[in-house]
């Protein structure tokens, strides 16, 4: 348990990109440490949260993860709102992936408001030998949309062998609280939600 006078923030992070780049995969190998061989699409968005520590603030970390098919981009709006950063992925063997990230980062935009931190992720590290983005053309996409004083950052990860994962996440966090007002602590989230009925334990009459 932490001591009582330690912050704690409650950030939001959005993983977008493609539909089969490895938003999911890069969820699960970050949060549980586990990669599932078989791919499966995601309906809509799931999340899950992973406290980290970031230089003495604990910070609960909500990631979500939308779906990458275009049927269910109309679903962002409610996902995307309160948002504090945004994880770009792309499929380094998909030049499509690659060429589709202004779009989402356009969605971001549209959807969570601008000057929100990015990270752009190349996944698929582990399939060099199919690679068709360059280090370089993946950097000086980073440097023609960086949207704020701080440079967008880039990782190649492999959600499969867990190479560069938890930096891309820590660097995220990082990016995120910098821009967190110093007093801005974590609402309240109960470990249970009461959703009984505050009428059931009221008297009725006999019927």
């Amino acid at each position: 348990m932490s001591g009582t006078g330690r912050r704690k923030v409650l950030l939001k992070v959005i993983i977008l990109g493609d539909s089969g780049v490895g938003k999911t995969s890069l969820m699960n190998q970050y949060v549980n440490k586990k990669f599932e061989h078989k791919y499966k699409a995601t309906i809509g968005a799931d999340f899950l949260t992973r406290e980290i520590d970031v230089d003495g603030t604990l910070v609960t970390l909500q990631i979500w993860d939308t779906a990458g098919q275009e049927r269910f981009q109309s679903l962002g709006s409610a996902f995307y709102r309160g948002a504090d950063a945004c994880m770009l992925v792309f499929d380094l063997t998909s030049q499509e992936s690659f060429q589709h990230l202004e779009a989402w980062q356009d969605e971001f935009n549209i959807q969570a408001g601008k000057n929100r931190d990015f990270v752009l992720i190349g996944n698929k590290s582990d399939l060099d030998e199919l690679r068709v983005v360059s280090p370089s053309t993946a950097s000086s996409w980073c440097k023609k949309h960086s949207e704020t004083d701080q440079a967008l950052r880039y990782f190649e990860c492999s959600a499969k062998d867990n190479a560069n994962v938890e930096q891309a996440f820590y660097q995220v966090t990082k990016d995120a609280l910098s821009h967190q007002s110093a007093d801005e602590d974590m609402p309240y989230i109960p470990d249970v939600i009461d959703v009984k009925d505050p009428n059931k334990d009221k008297k009725k009459g006999c019927c």
